[in-house]
């Protein structure tokens, strides 16, 4: 398994020197753009190249979808594979033997036209190292990697397709020509290490510790009501590095004593949780931030995206020392595999590390809570809206009294909010919200909600039943530009590693957004 690190750089990527004057010189040698056209006039008006594809279009209906504008106003991004692409994912796939049977069955050819259509115009320049910001029309995320070689740098997409020439702009979004099509996501994170080959030891770890019915979730699945997870993952290779070359060689070094697997308290079933974080990140959340993030074990996982690498436990374990001449490196953290990272699973992401990551004792960080552990929510998030929540049994870790709450996502043109998204409720109300377990010790808590409307409600805050600070006049503090403010709320001291209840209550009855909630150690 060959895997090469990217290098970042103060929060941006830096793919090699050139890598974006690489693309651009792609962009030239393709099709000259056409503004006058929309995306489906331009695979007709290119139709030599991208037959098949637009009968897969034709055949899912969206031909008249891709040559309109996008109601939502955002435009469209259509990742679109050459009739040799779709060539080879026809022989490849074993279910069909020619076009013309995919083309049968109208359900699939859909699927697969939503699949590769973006539901916003983006430009490569604008491609994060993760999660495109919108989903595409079927409701799924799509995920970018960029893949450094010796001649050549370009994006992956889904770590399946490359994009061959990117930008050609029209009249309704952008095209991004692929050189390979891309396969909708099929497999749960577990069964995702079911079918590939090289992770059998962390594989019969989770089937001995029980983890199976955390990694194999589907997400998408609106009667799961249940929540995203990140694998951070060692290959077989890694381990064999270590000295472990089977299960037997994991249990004898993790757990040789105890072989009740599926107790929360055995030593390997943490070590399994360890690697299970709640919520699907992918690596550019990771950047410019240094944070403990939750896992399905007894502690968090710190993860440092601040400097050149990305880092977890940093300083926590030396695993190697590197004696060149007068210079000492050691080694003291876990790193990841970049360009192999950010797969897209039906329960999350996961991501390649370096080496085996074992638990240990965690320290405070700063900690950004913004209801991503909420499950219901969940359905909402690909969407832009607002969307009532009018019974309080639906929720799982937010609870409130009042008038009827809202989850609402908006554009980044619309909102300074974090991620886009916050929920709103107005009237004489009560929101509580159960936090994961926090690292015992002194922070300092912010309050991150809008404040530029006159109509704003007059708040307190309670943090386990007990008022921290003042009394917070929402309807001051913002501007149009940034209504969303962070307000310091006051001290608080944790004596113990578990989960707290933040409630904020209408002392003046008005309008409250609540974007997230800030510890920050003090």
């Amino acid at each position: 398994m060959i895997m090469k690190k990217i290098i970042f750089i103060t929060g941006a990527f830096l793919i090699a020197f050139g890598f974006v004057s690489c693309v651009d010189d792609e962009v030239e040698a393709g099709f000259e753009d056409m503004t006058r056209l929309t995306v489906y006039d331009y695979i007709v008006e290119n139709e030599d190249d991208f037959s098949s594809f637009l009968s897969i279009l034709k055949k899912g209906g969206l031909d008249k979808t891709l040559s309109a504008y996008n109601p939502h106003g955002l435009g469209y991004s259509l990742f679109l594979p050459d009739n040799d692409a779709v060539r080879r994912y026809v022989e490849n796939h074993g279910r069909f033997n020619s076009l013309d049977e995919l083309l049968n069955e109208p359900g699939y050819a859909e699927l697969l036209a939503k699949y590769h259509t973006v539901n916003m115009s983006i430009h490569s320049n604008d491609f994060p190292f993760g999660a495109l910001p919108e989903p595409t029309l079927s409701d799924d995320l799509l995920v970018v990697s960029f893949v450094i070689e010796t001649d050549t740098s370009y994006y992956m997409i889904n770590n399946q397709a490359p994009v061959t020439s990117p930008n050609h702009e029209v009249s309704n979004g952008y095209i991004h020509q692929i050189g390979e099509m891309l396969s909708p996501v099929a497999f749960t994170t577990y069964e995702w290490l079911q079918v590939h080959e090289g992770y059998s030891i962390f594989r019969e770890a989770v089937e001995l510790t029980g983890f199976e019915k955390f990694t194999n979730i589907d997400v998408k699945d609106e009667d799961n009501n249940v929540r995203p997870i990140t694998l951070l993952l060692e290959h077989d290779s890694i381990y064999s590095k270590h000295g472990i070359h089977s299960i037997d060689d994991l249990i004898e070094r993790i757990s040789p004593d105890n072989h009740d697997f599926t107790n929360p308290a055995n030593p390997l079933y943490n070590f399994v949780g360890y690697h299970v974080l709640t919520g699907s990140y992918f690596m550019d959340v990771f950047v410019d931030v240094a944070t403990n993030y939750t896992t399905h074990a007894e502690v968090p996982v710190h993860i440092d995206g601040r400097g050149v690498d990305i880092m977890i436990n940093r300083g926590r374990t030396i695993f190697e020392t590197i004696i060149v001449g007068p210079d000492t490196t050691v080694i003291d953290w876990i790193g990841f595999y970049y360009d192999a990272s950010n797969i897209i699973t039906r329960s999350g992401a996961i991501h390649y590390i370096d080496r085996v990551m074992k638990p240990v004792p965690p320290s405070r960080a700063t900690m950004n809570f913004e209801f991503w552990d909420e499950p219901y929510f969940n359905r909402f998030r690909n969407l832009l809206g607002e969307f009532p929540i009018e019974d309080p049994s639906l929720l799982s870790v937010v609870d409130y009294s009042g008038e009827d709450l809202y989850y609402v996502k908006r554009t980044a043109e619309e909102t300074n909010a974090w991620s886009r998204d916050y929920i709103m409720i107005n009237g004489d109300f009560s929101v509580s919200y159960r936090l994961p377990r926090i690292v015992q010790g002194r922070y300092r808590v912010f309050l991150r909600a809008d404040r530029y409307n006159t109509q704003n409600a007059v708040v307190e805050v309670f943090v386990d039943g007990v008022k921290i600070g003042g009394v917070i006049d929402l309807s001051t503090g913002g501007s149009a530009n940034n209504p969303f403010q962070n307000t310091l709320v006051g001290t608080i001291d944790f004596t113990r590693y578990e989960t707290h209840v933040v409630t904020v209550r209408a002392l003046i009855p008005g309008n409250f957004k609540w974007d997230l909630i800030r510890f920050e150690p003090a």
